[in-house]
């Protein structure tokens, strides 16, 4: 099965990926809005389809990115039907199967954070995805949104630990960088309910935690709400059909560029020896070599798109990240660069 690990910072929220290797569908558990160009990069490379966005409850401290999944990849919006949401395309109840390729989790009703908290656990017991439930030496608070610390007591105790021992524990969110757990780990070392834990023990250390409410929860739950759908359409990239790499590179095709070369500034950041090379160059490309970009940054006009090409994209690529850090919002790079555009046999090329 194949298995991404994905963080944003701003809200400490693990964002999980799991595809069938056979079929390349693929759900994801847990996205958040502003990453959604992030994911969708590493789904595309990967060949993968989205079949189903699952989220593990109606978080308050970051907006889902379940709708987005919904209008790129037609993936089905998944949450807990006692979640109360709208715009949910596949309403789960305990014990439901979420299939994708050859692979598959079940929904395992976890609530106590919300009414409708849900872990989602592969077939094989191999990995389970708690949300805010049972957290890595944690567990998720119960001072709002229904939280039920007696609740949360016999999800963890009853449901989840039940699991084998080995089961790897995935939680929603982490504060200090971990990663991974597993179940026996929690059971023996997790200070809250680990060990010898009686229930009281359990609800004082949780009653007592007098945490601050998430500084987004006024924007995230009403958002979370209607399962992430905006309340005005997402404005694009509105010059070409740009593309966002999993390393943050916009992209552009090379047949798109050859099409629309009037309307674009296209920088050539080889060497002057490679632009008068074997390899040529494009016929309207102005060159300004990679190492003197930034001091000529000034030269690069703004009134139109700027597309990067030097011999096989990468150079190209790094101009595009020195160009956005000096102020430059419509750019792209043009992937393959010189070599490409040559085997596509694509008009402009001269030597």
């Amino acid at each position: 099965m194949i298995f991404r690990q994905l963080f944003d910072s701003t809200s400490s929220t693990y964002t999980y990926l799991l595809g069938c290797e056979a079929t390349r569908e693929a759900i994801i558990i847990d996205t958040v809005f502003e990453q959604h160009a992030r994911d969708t990069a590493l789904i595309r490379e990967l060949n993968l389809s989205v079949r189903y966005a699952i989220d593990t409850h109606v978080h308050a401290d970051h907006v889902t990115g379940a709708w987005l999944m919904k209008q790129e990849f037609d993936a089905q919006i998944s949450l807990a039907v006692d979640a109360g949401a709208k715009n949910v395309d596949a309403g789960l109840a305990d014990g439901d199967v979420l299939a994708f390729g050859n692979c598959s989790v079940t929904a395992m009703a976890t609530p106590g954070h919300t009414d409708g908290c849900m872990t989602f656990v592969t077939g094989d017991k191999s990995m389970a995805f708690s949300g805010d439930c049972l957290l890595i030496r944690a567990a998720g608070r119960t001072d709002f949104q229904a939280g039920n610390v007696h609740t949360m007591w016999d999800s963890i105790k009853n449901r989840i630990f039940t699991l084998p021992d080995d089961c790897l524990i995935y939680p929603g969110h982490d504060y200090m960088g971990r990663t991974v757990s597993t179940v026996g780990e929690e059971k023996q070392f997790n200070p809250r309910i680990g060990g010898d834990a009686k229930e009281e023990d359990f609800a004082g250390y949780m009653d007592n935690l007098n945490l601050p409410h998430p500084k987004q929860l006024e924007i995230a739950l009403p958002a979370n709400k209607v399962s992430g759908r905006p309340d005005s359409e997402i404005k694009s990239h509105d010059w070409g059909p740009i593309t966002v790499t999993f390393a943050g590179i916009p992209e552009v095709e090379p047949d798109w560029v050859a099409r629309h070369h009037a309307e674009v500034f296209i920088l050539d950041v080889r060497s002057e020896v490679e632009f008068k090379g074997d390899l040529g160059h494009l016929e309207s490309s102005v060159l300004i070599p990679l190492n003197e970009l930034r001091e000529r940054v000034g030269e690069i006009p703004t009134d139109k798109p700027v597309v990067a090409i030097c011999q096989s994209g990468k150079r190209s690529a790094m101009a595009t990240q020195i160009l956005m850090a000096a102020g430059h919002e419509q750019v792209a790079n043009i992937p393959g660069g010189l070599i490409h555009w040559s085997r596509l046999a694509l008009p402009g090329l001269v030597n």
